[in-house]
């Protein structure tokens, strides 16, 4: 038998919780037992689905094209104001 126990402890199990929640209760318990391992075993694999869909429908956006100021290009800041300082700058 599964996880070690025999058909006799299972026996006694079945006896105990019959006195316990009586004949009409155990199929009560063991219908919404069932329905929600169903209802948890459908949302797992629709989260799946999901993640699997979301990942193959969307593409790489494209990456947009930006220039760069050259060496050629015209200073940032008008003659004769001052330049603004970097953060490797240090005043002393």
């Amino acid at each position: 038998m599964p996880f070690g126990i025999s058909i006799w402890e299972l026996m006694i199990l079945l006896i105990v919780l019959l006195l316990i929640f009586g004949a009409k209760r155990l199929p009560e318990m063991g219908r919404s037992l069932g329905k929600g391992m169903r209802e948890f075993k459908d949302s797992v694999t629709g989260v799946e689905e999901a993640v699997s869909m979301e990942t193959t429908t969307t593409t790489a956006p494209t990456p947009k094209r930006v220039e760069l100021p050259s060496a050629t290009s015209e200073p940032a800041t008008p003659v004769g104001e001052p330049e603004a300082r970097t953060e490797r700058e240090t005043v002393t």
